[in-house]
């Protein structure tokens, strides 16, 4: 079992975890390394929490495996419906220059779901494959904003900002959003919506660039994702495992999990927490004091609206 220092140390730091059942060559290494949950620059903290923050944890486990000889190859074990537009950059990114090393190869494996931001991570991996019954896409932007205006009359609250800058409390919800200020955040959303497409566009050039729809916010299965060139193939984890091994031309190559030392891992499905045990103390959130809910730009396939009270954290 190989130790690796941790800047998270009252976590302490990530062990090897043998997790397939074959004993396979000790000093040649196929990582999982999994991604699970919204995708947030930041500690997703509650009462009895336990989540890390996921950006931080990506990054320290691929330098992990970046800096033990014996690997080989890496599977990106990818189950999330996304999240936060810089979250998501900054892990692509990370992935990028992870694979800027020679004899590094990385396949991603999708399992639930990989939309938004989870997507855009997944298209920077060598080789895409995606479960049966995985749900992909979701290429879009989205920006929860809300009105209170009324609801805070009812209480008879009343907001009294003291600003300079007319737009600086621009999506504020205590007021109104008016047409040219809505066309300013409908800027913002655009750019970034772009970037996503431009991503996808480059790193999957057997895409038909004409099916503009397919950036449309909609999802797909694994068959119509494939049939879209989206991903590269259909299958489960094991066959990502042996995907790995064939590219980084090390057929026994072990298969491990990075955890930390008291997270058990017993087989190549368990996952790292990545979400509170319990929500916030206050069954409200009161505009201007909890700050962990500002509002954010979101690569989310965002179906249930909780999600976005997480990935605001």
């Amino acid at each position: 079992m190989t130790m690796f220092s941790s800047p998270v140390e009252d976590r302490g730091p990530l062990v090897e975890k043998d997790v397939v059942a074959d004993e396979g060559e000790p000093c040649q290494k196929i990582a999982i390394v999994d991604v699970d949950g919204l995708l947030v620059n930041s500690g997703l903290v509650g009462l009895g929490s336990v989540g890390e923050n996921p950006v931080a944890l990506f990054r320290e486990k691929l330098d992990a495996v970046a800096s033990d000889p014996c690997y080989r190859a890496v599977v990106l074990r990818i189950n999330s419906p996304g999240g936060g537009v810089t979250a998501s950059d900054i892990m692509r990114h990370d992935l990028l220059a992870f694979r800027e090393r020679p004899g590094l190869p990385v396949v991603a494996c999708l399992m639930d779901m990989a939309t938004g931001g989870a997507y855009y991570l997944a298209t920077a991996a060598d080789h895409v494959m995606a479960h049966p019954t995985t749900v992909v896409g979701g290429m879009g932007v989205i920006l929860n904003l809300y009105n209170l205006k009324d609801a805070m009359a009812y209480f008879n609250v009343e907001a009294v900002p003291v600003k300079s800058g007319r737009f600086i409390d621009l999506g504020s919800p205590v007021e109104p959003m008016g047409e040219e200020g809505r066309a300013i955040l409908q800027r913002v959303a655009d750019e970034f919506h772009a970037r996503f497409q431009n991503a996808v566009r480059q790193a999957r050039p057997r895409h038909d660039p004409s099916r503009k729809e397919d950036f449309d916010g909609r999802v797909f299965t694994a068959s119509q994702a494939l049939e879209r060139h989206l991903i590269d193939s259909i299958g489960y984890l094991d066959d990502a495992v042996a995907a790995a091994r064939q590219l980084g031309g090390c057929p026994t190559a072990r298969a491990v999990l990075l955890r930390r030392a008291h997270e058990p891992a017993r087989s190549p499905y368990a996952t790292t927490p990545n979400a509170p045990v319990q929500g916030s103390l206050f069954p409200m959130s009161i505009p201007g004091l909890d700050r962990s809910q500002l509002p954010t730009f979101l690569y989310l396939w965002q179906p249930e609206p909780t999600f976005e009270r997480r990935a605001a954290r």
